[in-house]
Protein backbone atom coordinates (compact mmCIF):
# COMPACT_ATOMS: atom_id res chain seq x y z
CA UNK A 1 0.00 0.00 0.00
CA UNK A 2 1.26 3.41 -1.11
CA UNK A 3 0.08 6.46 0.61
CA UNK A 4 0.70 10.28 0.22
CA UNK A 5 0.24 12.68 3.17
CA UNK A 6 -1.42 15.75 2.69
CA UNK A 7 0.72 18.91 3.82
CA UNK A 8 -1.54 18.98 6.71
CA UNK A 9 -0.45 15.18 8.15
CA UNK A 10 1.89 15.01 10.74
CA UNK A 11 5.51 14.63 10.02
CA UNK A 12 5.90 12.79 13.15
CA UNK A 13 2.48 10.08 11.72
CA UNK A 14 4.77 9.67 8.03
CA UNK A 15 8.01 8.83 9.71
CA UNK A 16 5.60 6.15 12.21
CA UNK A 17 4.30 5.01 8.80
CA UNK A 18 7.37 4.55 7.47
CA UNK A 19 9.32 2.57 10.21
CA UNK A 20 5.83 0.25 9.99
CA UNK A 21 7.07 -0.62 6.59
CA UNK A 22 4.78 1.88 4.35
CA UNK A 23 5.22 3.61 1.43
CA UNK A 24 4.49 6.99 2.40
CA UNK A 25 5.67 10.46 0.14
CA UNK A 26 4.61 14.15 2.01
CA UNK A 27 3.40 16.77 0.20
CA UNK A 28 4.67 18.95 3.01
CA UNK A 29 8.50 17.73 2.45
CA UNK A 30 8.20 17.07 -1.36
CA UNK A 31 5.96 19.52 -3.00
CA UNK A 32 5.44 22.14 -0.29
CA UNK A 33 2.16 24.38 -0.91
CA UNK A 34 0.91 22.77 -3.92
CA UNK A 35 -3.26 23.09 -4.40
CA UNK A 36 -5.28 20.20 -3.64
CA UNK A 37 -5.76 19.51 -7.36
CA UNK A 38 -2.12 18.81 -7.78
CA UNK A 39 -2.17 16.62 -4.98
CA UNK A 40 -4.98 14.15 -5.86
CA UNK A 41 -2.80 14.32 -9.69
CA UNK A 42 0.31 13.31 -7.65
CA UNK A 43 -1.80 10.63 -6.26
CA UNK A 44 -3.62 9.08 -9.28
CA UNK A 45 -0.23 9.23 -11.28
CA UNK A 46 1.74 7.09 -7.87
CA UNK A 47 -1.43 4.95 -7.37
CA UNK A 48 -1.23 6.29 -3.41
CA UNK A 49 -3.81 6.59 -1.11
CA UNK A 50 -4.26 10.53 0.13
CA UNK A 51 -4.31 10.64 3.58
CA UNK A 52 -5.32 14.09 5.15
CA UNK A 53 -7.27 16.57 8.06
CA UNK A 54 -8.43 18.80 4.85
CA UNK A 55 -12.65 18.32 4.50
CA UNK A 56 -12.71 19.67 0.93
CA UNK A 57 -11.58 16.64 -0.34
CA UNK A 58 -15.22 15.36 -0.30
CA UNK A 59 -16.12 18.19 -2.47
CA UNK A 60 -13.61 17.66 -4.89
CA UNK A 61 -14.27 14.04 -5.45
CA UNK A 62 -18.30 14.08 -5.28
CA UNK A 63 -18.73 17.63 -6.82
CA UNK A 64 -15.87 18.11 -9.18
CA UNK A 65 -15.25 14.58 -10.07
CA UNK A 66 -11.77 14.67 -9.13
CA UNK A 67 -11.42 10.94 -7.56
CA UNK A 68 -8.12 9.28 -6.59
CA UNK A 69 -7.83 5.37 -7.88
CA UNK A 70 -5.98 4.62 -4.47
CA UNK A 71 -9.07 6.85 -2.56
CA UNK A 72 -8.78 9.66 0.15
CA UNK A 73 -8.39 8.94 4.38
CA UNK A 74 -9.99 12.28 5.69
CA UNK A 75 -9.02 12.25 9.57
CA UNK A 76 -11.20 13.74 12.09
CA UNK A 77 -9.28 14.45 15.09
CA UNK A 78 -9.42 17.41 17.22
CA UNK A 79 -6.88 16.70 19.79
CA UNK A 80 -4.29 13.78 19.17
CA UNK A 81 -0.36 13.59 19.72
CA UNK A 82 1.54 13.81 16.31
CA UNK A 83 1.79 9.92 16.02
CA UNK A 84 -1.65 9.06 16.54
CA UNK A 85 -2.99 9.56 13.26
CA UNK A 86 0.12 7.22 11.66
CA UNK A 87 -1.29 4.32 13.96
CA UNK A 88 -5.10 5.00 13.28
CA UNK A 89 -3.61 4.91 9.82
CA UNK A 90 -1.84 1.72 10.73
CA UNK A 91 -4.82 0.18 12.65
CA UNK A 92 -6.50 0.47 9.62
CA UNK A 93 -4.91 -1.16 7.24
CA UNK A 94 -4.87 -4.02 9.01
CA UNK A 95 -8.20 -4.46 8.84
CA UNK A 96 -10.12 -6.96 6.54
CA UNK A 97 -13.24 -5.95 6.05
CA UNK A 98 -11.97 -2.31 4.73
CA UNK A 99 -10.65 -1.53 1.47
CA UNK A 100 -9.61 2.54 0.55
CA UNK A 101 -10.00 2.03 -3.19
CA UNK A 102 -12.07 4.42 -4.94
CA UNK A 103 -13.34 5.53 -1.33
CA UNK A 104 -13.29 8.28 0.82
CA UNK A 105 -13.10 7.13 4.18
CA UNK A 106 -13.67 9.55 7.21
CA UNK A 107 -12.23 8.15 10.55
CA UNK A 108 -12.08 9.91 14.09
CA UNK A 109 -11.57 7.76 17.58
CA UNK A 110 -14.41 6.65 17.37
CA UNK A 111 -15.74 5.92 13.75
CA UNK A 112 -15.19 4.67 10.62
CA UNK A 113 -17.43 5.31 7.35
CA UNK A 114 -16.81 5.38 3.81
CA UNK A 115 -18.35 6.81 0.79
CA UNK A 116 -17.18 4.77 -2.62
CA UNK A 117 -17.14 6.60 -5.85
Amino acid sequence: MKFLANENFPLASVKYLRSAGYDITAIGVDHPGVADETVIQIATDEMRTILTFDRDYGELIFKHNLRPPSGVVYLRLKVYGPDVPGRLIHDLIQRADVSLDRALTVLDLNMLRQRKY
